[in-house]
C-alpha cells in the first residue's frame, strides 16, 4: 500500500511566514533561527517517502485448545526483515471480537532496526468457542511523521474452547416418552417398578407378575401390572435470535451463552439418564444435531457446542426469517420429542414459539436466563414486561424455569418444587 500524507503539519507554513516577518521587524536573531529550522522541516516534509515494511510477524498462544475461563497468554513477535530502520512502527493485533483482554495491551509502539525484534504480550480469558484472530494491522510513518503506510499481515491463529459436558443437574422431563426404557414415569400399565393396577389373569401372563396373596385368600387367579418408566426424546432449543443477545450489564454474560452453559449441562445428564438427546438454533444460523445416544453422539455434541457459529458469543448478522426458522424446527422435530427451550423470553416471540411447539404436541420446558436489571426505569420495565410473559405462559400450562443469579440447579430444586405442589 502506497502511503499517505498525515497532515500532520498542516499550518506549518504560516507560522514559518509569522516567525519571519517578526524577526524581521523587530531584528531578533532568535525568531529567525526558528523561522529557518521550520524551513528546513518543510523541506524534509516534502522529499519524505513512505517507510519500507519488510516484517514478519509470530503470534504464539500458551494453550490451543483452553478450558472455559483459563487465562491463555498470547505473544506477538515483530521481526524487521528490510535493510532500513522503521522509525515509527504502531502494531495493533486482531483480537477475535468476542475475546477480552484482561492483561496488557494488544498494540505496540516502537521502533526497529533492520533484523531487531519486538515483542508484545497479552492475557485473554478462554470462553466456549472456536476463536480465530484477525489480520495484524501494521502502522509506520517517516521521522517526521507526515507520510503514513498501513498494512494487514494475516497470521492463522485459531484457539478452540470446547465445553466439558458433565452432568451437574438433572432436568425433571415432562410425560412425553419414547418406546425405550427410562426414568419418566408414564401411566402406561406393565414391567416396572411402582405399583400401578390389579387386573383378571390372562392367559400366557408370568408367573412372577401374579398376586398370589390373592389366590391364596379367595382362590381366584389375579395379574399385578406396574407403571412403566420409558426414556424421553428431548431437543435442547436455543434462542440465538439478535434479540436474546442481550445482558444486565455490559461485561455480562449474554442471555445466549447463559442458554448454551445450560444446554452443555443438560445434554449429559440426559445422555446419562438414558434419554435420546437432540440440540438445535433458533437464529439466523441454522444447526441440528438429530436425538441420539452413545459416547459418539456426546462426541459430537461437544464439538457443536465449541465450533458451530449458531452458538458464537455475539450474534449474527445474517438474515432471519423466524416463520421459515419454526417450520423448518417442526419438520426436524420427531413426534415423539418434547422441548427444553433456552431463551430469555425478552421479547413476545419466543413466548409464541413455546406456545406453538406446545400446540403442535411437543411438551415444552422454557430454560429462561434472565437478563433485566432493576437499575434502571427501562429495565424495571423489561423485568415486568418478562414477568407478564412467564405468568402467561405458566396458565398455558408450559413449565418455565426463572434463572437469576443463582446456579442452574438452584433454579431447577426450586422450579421442581413449584411443580410438585
Amino acid at each position: 500500500m502506497k502511503g499517505f500524507e498525515t497532515r500532520r503539519w498542516v499550518g506549518l507554513e504560516g507560522l514559518v511566514l509569522a516567525a519571519a516577518a517578526v524577526g524581521v521587524l523587530t531584528r531578533r536573531p532568535a525568531l529567525l533561527f526558528v523561522a529557518g529550522l521550520g524551513v528546513a522541516l518543510l523541506g524534509y516534509t516534502r522529499i519524505a517517502r513512505a517507510p519500507a515494511l519488510d516484517l514478519e510477524i509470530e503470534r504464539d498462544l500458551s494453550d490451543s485448545t483452553p478450558a472455559p475461563d483459563d487465562d491463555v497468554h498470547v505473544t506477538l513477535t515483530v521481526t524487521n526483515t528490510g535493510t532500513s530502520t522503521v522509525f515509527d512502527l504502531r502494531v495493533i493485533d486482531g483480537v477475535p471480537p468476542a475475546l477480552a483482554v484482561d492483561d496488557g495491551t494488544a498494540r505496540l509502539g516502537t521502533a526497529l532496526r533492520p533484523g531487531a525484534t519486538a515483542t508484545l504480550t497479552y492475557t485473554v480469558s478462554a470462553i466456549r468457542g472456536e476463536h480465530t484472530w484477525e489480520e495484524t494491522t501494521i502502522v509506520a510513518r517517516d521521522p517526521s511523521g507526515s507520510i503514513e503506510r498501513r498494512e494487514t499481515i494475516d497470521v492463522e491463529t485459531t484457539m478452540r474452547c470446547e465445553p466439558v459436558l458433565a452432568a451437574t443437574a438433572n432436568l425433571p422431563l415432562r410425560g412425553l416418552t419414547s418406546q425405550y426404557a427410562g426414568r419418566v414415569e408414564t401411566s402406561v400399565p406393565g414391567s416396572g417398578l411402582e405399583f400401578a393396577s390389579i387386573r383378571e389373569y390372562r392367559h400366557g401372563d408370568p408367573l412372577r407378575r401374579i398376586d398370589w396373596n390373592r389366590r391364596a385368600r379367595t382362590g381366584e387367579l389375579a395379574t399385578v401390572e406396574f407403571r412403566e418408566e420409558r426414556a424421553a426424546t428431548v431437543v435442547l432449543v436455543i434462542d440465538t435470535r439478535t434479540e436474546a443477545h442481550v445482558a444486565p450489564e455490559r461485561d455480562a454474560e449474554t442471555a445466549v451463552e447463559r442458554g448454551v452453559d445450560a444446554a452443555s449441562v443438560a445434554f449429559p445428564a440426559l445422555l446419562d439418564s438414558g434419554d435420546r438427546v437432540g440440540l438445535a438454533a433458533f437464529g439466523p444460523k441454522p444447526c441440528w444435531l438429530a436425538p441420539s445416544t452413545g459416547l459418539d453422539h456426546r462426541a459430537r455434541a461437544r464439538r457443536t457446542f465449541a465450533t458451530h457459529p449458531a452458538f458464537a458469543p455475539v450474534p449474527s448478522e445474517a438474515a432471519f426469517f423466524p416463520t421459515i426458522a419454526l417450520k423448518r424446527l417442526r419438520r426436524r422435530l420427531p413426534s415423539d420429542a418434547q422441548v427444553i427451550f433456552c431463551s430469555p423470553l425478552c421479547d413476545d416471540y419466543a413466548a409464541e414459539v413455546a406456545r406453538r411447539l406446545e400446540a403442535y404436541g411437543h411438551a415444552v420446558t422454557i430454560v429462561s436466563p434472565d437478563p433485566t436489571t432493576g437499575s434502571t426505569v427501562g429495565g424495571r420495565l423489561a423485568r415486568i414486561e418478562r414477568d407478564l410473559r412467564i405468568r402467561d405462559l405458566r396458565r398455558h400450562g408450559i413449565r418455565v424455569i426463572d434463572w437469576g443469579d443463582e446456579s442452574l440447579a438452584v433454579a431447577l430444586d426450586r422450579a421442581a418444587t413449584g411443580w410438585s405442589r
